[in-house]
Formats: structure tokens, C-alpha cells, sequence
């Protein structure tokens, strides 16, 4: 049995009552659990497995699949700051997609996981505005070792989305939702 932190990145229906999760693990990178009967009524995943959730994960380990059996969850944060307002959840969205983009399955990267968890803190407590998205975009170009990382540096999202459209244009509907905030509107 594997154990780690790991945020939950995404959760998807496998059937009526079991969900596929994919995680960013410190010490694995990206994984994929199923966590079978966490939609029964009472079942002990109940309030444990929600996206932006940092968590205490222990997986069993497949022969057969890039699918693991989820044995065990402790919440460590749930980050209930990023619900209290869309940009915040949609900022940590883009985070989250632009991770899912850079990493690959089963390659640990401790500097990546450290970004998202500070973002995600971040974000707790804060609204997004342009800086906490081009601070993001740089240290994640500059840990893939594809940008300098210094503030005179062209912009690092054009080279991390590198023509992805749905990220593109979840870039482009979280700066334009974020732009009056800075205006002050």
C-alpha cells in the first residue's frame, strides 16, 4: 500500500455508486484511484473527496491498471476560502488544468506539488488577480525548465499552453473575470 499528501485534481462517475479520482501526489505525481461505493448513502468517503481537497491518500496498488484501489482518506484541508467566490475557484481550476498539462502519470515532482498546495493556500484567502496568475505560470515554466523565470521575461503562458484551446480559453475567461476586480469596479 502506497500512502502520500495528494490534492484532488478531479473526480469522475465509474458507476451508480464508485468514482474514479485523480490526484497530484507529493511523492508519486499523478495518480488515479477508484473509491468504490462513495456515492452510497453513509459511506465513509462521505465529505473526504472533493476537488482542491489536500488529503492524506493510501492506495492499494493495480497490476493490471493505471487504476488503484483508494483504501484510505484523511482530510488535511479542504480550503472552504476558494467556495466563497467564483474567480477563486476558477483560478484554481486553471492551476489544476495547467498541472494536469505538465505532468505526467506516476512522475513525482515535489516542486509542482508545492506550487498547487501554495496557490491553493493562496487562493484560500485571497482573490486572483494577474500577478498570482503570471507568479503561477512562471514558476511552473521555470520548474519544467522552459522559462528563466525573471520578472523581465516574456509571459510564461503562451509556452506552458503551448496552443491547448480549453486552456487557453480558460486562461482567457479568468483574466477577463478578473481584470474589473483590479480596476477596482
Amino acid at each position: 500500500m502506497e500512502s502520500s499528501r495528494a490534492i484532488l485534481l478531479r473526480k469522475t462517475r465509474l458507476t451508480e455508486t464508485s468514482l474514479i479520482l485523480s490526484w497530484l501526489s507529493e511523492r508519486e505525481g499523478r495518480v488515479k484511484t477508484v473509491a468504490k461505493g462513495a456515492l452510497r448513502p453513509g459511506s465513509p468517503w462521505r465529505g473526504k473527496l472533493d476537488i482542491f481537497f489536500l488529503c492524506d491518500m493510501a492506495r492499494g496498488i493495480s497490476k493490471r491498471s493505471d487504476l488503484h484501489p483508494l483504501r484510505d482518506v484523511a482530510l488535511l484541508n479542504a480550503f472552504p476560502g476558494l467556495r466563497t467566490e467564483y474567480s477563486r475557484l476558477q483560478c484554481a481550476a486553471y492551476f489544476v488544468g495547467l498541472t494536469e498539462h505538465s505532468t505526467e502519470p506516476g512522475h513525482a515532482v515535489p516542486e509542482i506539488f508545492d506550487l498547487l498546495l501554495r496557490a491553493l493556500h493562496h487562493l484560500d484567502k485571497h482573490n486572483p488577480n494577474r500577478r498570482t496568475v503570471d507568479f503561477f505560470e512562471k514558476e511552473l515554466a521555470r520548474t519544467l525548465g522552459i522559462h528563466d523565470g525573471k520578472p523581465t521575461s516574456a509571459p510564461a503562458g503562451p509556452l506552458l499552453l503551448g496552443g491547448h484551446s480549453r486552456l487557453s480559453k480558460a486562461r482567457t475567461e479568468l483574466m477577463a473575470a478578473i481584470a474589473p476586480t483590479e480596476s477596482g469596479q
